[in-house]
């Protein structure tokens, strides 16, 4: 990973914070324990898959959404912005989910939310490749989320198992990828924090 350089919209003198680690990591862990509900649950029912994808979405929407200034951004400025349009899609749409069960339902609104996240991510990868010790991470992410957002609305008539296993192969795909990322940006924050 390169060192961060202090991207736009960032107030003068901010770069992505020493705890940023703390919450990529708690990302990962909300997307891989969805996609083990997504993997082990044989035959989930509508309303386990409202509530399994509700939360997941709720809990990444939010973690959107404490990230954008632990990530160096202010939320009055590109691209603190468009990253809480999205972390705010996403945990409506959670909420949604919980609340209103169905699978025409639960594909439309996923494939929204995780769409919208996807695409956030994939432009804030490409505007801040070099610049930012996320891009990386963000076209990935990105990209398994427009992936996945593209995929949902072709499985909603599969029913509830179909919808969970494609969501969930996307959410164990980035859980993989923000562990690997947490992990990394907490070995990087070590030795600098140990330095007098």
């Amino acid at each position: 990973m390169t060192q961060p350089l202090t991207p736009a919209g960032t107030s003068p003198g901010t770069a992505p914070q020493a705890e940023l680690w703390k919450s990529i990591l708690l990302r990962a862990g909300a997307a891989l324990m969805f996609g083990a509900v997504t993997v082990f649950w044989a035959s989930p029912s509508i309303a386990v898959m409202g509530w399994a994808g509700g939360l997941y979405l709720l809990a990444t929407g939010l973690l959107f959404l404490k990230g954008i200034p632990l990530a160096g951004f202010r939320t009055d400025a590109m691209p603190g912005r468009i990253f809480s349009v999205a972390g705010s899609a996403l945990a409506g749409g959670g909420v949604a989910l919980v609340l209103i069960h169905g699978d025409l339902v639960w594909g439309v609104l996923a494939a929204l939310g995780l769409g919208l996240a996807g695409a956030v991510e994939l432009y804030c990868g490409v505007q801040y490749r070099g610049r930012h010790v996320l891009a990386r991470d963000w076209l990935i992410s990105g990209i398994v989320g427009l992936g996945t957002a593209a995929a949902l609305p072709f499985f909603i008539s599969l029913g509830a198992h179909a919808l969970l296993g494609v969501a969930g192969g996307g959410a164990i795909i980035s859980g993989v990828l923000w562990t690997l990322s947490g992990l990394t940006l907490r070995h990087d924050a070590e030795p600098a924090s140990q330095k007098p």
